[in-house]
């Protein structure tokens, strides 16, 4: 069977589209998570002290403020691919520019996210970092359920 044109597009439209949407829910996903799991453990278990939780919190508000600017660009750049999916209607290079901006948004989430993490553990004595290095090690190594 032969498919037409039309139909090629129909088909990398909805592949484009889910692939954006499995991104952007990625990127929510390991938000929560780093939320729900990281920064409960660092505030419950570590012990720290009024000086390390006063840090702690100085640095999850600047963390909150840049994670919602790179949502932002994720954003745009999600609609950007629309946009160029929309106007060619094929693989083409304007669509395949439009990826390579969701990449790098989904990229600079990801460094952002790591250098919040480090920043994070810096505060830290040395017995607490080696609880902290052992979470994150797990947090990333497990598989997914």
């Amino acid at each position: 069977m032969k498919l037409r044109p039309w139909a090629i597009g129909l088909i990398l439209l909805l592949a484009l589209g889910a692939g954006a949407l499995g991104a952007a829910l990625q990127t929510r996903w390991a938000n929560d998570a780093n939320q729900q799991g990281l920064h409960p453990f660092v505030h419950d278990e570590l012990d720290l002290t009024e000086g390390q939780e006063r840090e702690l919190e100085r640095l999850e508000a600047q963390f909150s403020l840049h994670r919602s600017a790179l949502d932002l660009a994720l954003r745009a750049a999600n609609a950007d691919l629309a946009a160029a999916m929309e106007s060619e209607h094929r693989y083409g290079p304007e669509v395949a520019q439009a990826i390579e901006r969701v990449h790098a948004a989904m990229g600079d989430m990801q460094k952002a996210t790591v250098e919040h993490v480090f920043a994070m553990r810096a505060i830290l004595d040395a017995q607490q970092r080696r609880a902290f290095d052992r979470r994150v090690s797990e947090a990333l190594t497990q598989a997914p359920e």
